[in-house]
């Protein structure tokens, strides 16, 4: 296979193992002022206490030193809308562990590459110092909207990302230029704690931090803002009027069990170690330990809903 056969097929590969979209971008460092931007933000303290965005920079910003002989980037992204969701978790995190379900896809789409042409490289998702978004706008799959997700037109932003790192070369994508958030600002409009902002974003402030990065006590009052949603925050989503074009995903690991659907209110009170090893074994929430879920359990102001 010559060059472009191999592109093509890698792209009908990815579709093929259920990934919605798949783009590739040429490794190299990042450009246009990327790199102050995230040194800026860091340097003003909007990371909080995420210390990992603060080391690894030089591979951060420039992934053929994380991957000796890197060339290419394939990106893809993978559907995570929950049919009916539990609103009490943040969408993304009510199936299973997504860094395993997207890797496993992509060590797959990695063999199949090896199948048509000698390739080397490593699989990421969300597991390693990777501008994911930004290397996703190179691919070509969508921008980054106002509420500093990746929008993929026509689909919107629930989705995962992941990356194939691979030593050959491969025709590129043509970096996606266009920024389709308009004179909208919902996503800001609708942030209960004004994490969000015009040109910029406050990790301190955000709900999704808090309830699961956050170690100690939280922040007075701040249970007012989580309303039923103890673990996460979707509102900046739910906003967008991109997400209108959200579809259930058709992955059944990324699906809430039934175990979970079944929990009501009084349930989340009176949870205990045992039952929380049980709904969230093998899932992201295991992030949040339990003694920070219930703390965060308890904080909430509202009843939960099923």
């Amino acid at each position: 296979m010559d060059k472009r056969e191999v592109t093509e097929y890698i792209k009908a590969e990815a579709l093929r193992l259920g990934f919605d979209i798949c783009g590739i971008a040429k490794a190299g460092p990042v450009t246009g002022g990327t790199a102050n931007y995230c040194n800026q933000w860091v340097a003003e303290g909007n990371n909080a206490t995420m210390h990992y965005l603060e080391r690894n920079c030089d591979k951060r910003y420039n992934p053929t030193l994380l991957v000796e002989g890197c060339r290419s980037i394939v990106v893809t992204a993978l559907n995570y809308t929950p049919e009916n969701p539990v609103e009490a978790i943040s969408c993304y995190a009510q199936g299973k562990d997504y860094h395993k379900v997207v890797k496993e896809r992509l060590f797959m789409l990695l063999k199949s590459i090896n199948e048509v042409t000698p390739c080397h490289g490593r699989a990421f998702c969300d597991s390693a110092p990777i501008l994911e978004r930004y290397w996703a706008v190179e691919a070509g799959l969508g921008w980054i909207g106002r509420n500093r997700q990746l929008i993929i037109p026509g689909k919107g932003s629930l989705f995962f990302l992941g990356e194939l790192l691979i030593d050959i070369e491969l025709e590129y994508d043509a970096p996606f230029a266009a920024n389709n958030c308009g004179n909208c600002s919902k996503c800001i409009d609708n942030c209960p704690t004004e994490a969000l902002r015009h040109g910029g974003f406050d990790a301190r402030k955000c709900l999704s931090y808090l309830t699961i990065e956050h170690r100690g006590e939280l922040p007075e009052n701040i249970g007012e803002k989580m309303g039923n949603c103890f673990y996460g925050c979707d509102r900046c989503l739910t906003a967008c009027p991109h997400n209108r074009f959200a579809v259930a995903t058709p992955i059944a690991e990324f699906r809430p069990s039934p175990a979970l659907r079944q929990m009501s209110s009084n349930d989340w009170q009176s949870l205990t170690k045992e039952q929380y090893d049980t709904l969230f074994h093998d899932s992201a929430v295991e992030r949040c330990e339990y003694e920070q879920l219930i703390r965060n359990i308890k904080e909430c102001k509202k009843d939960f809903k099923k």
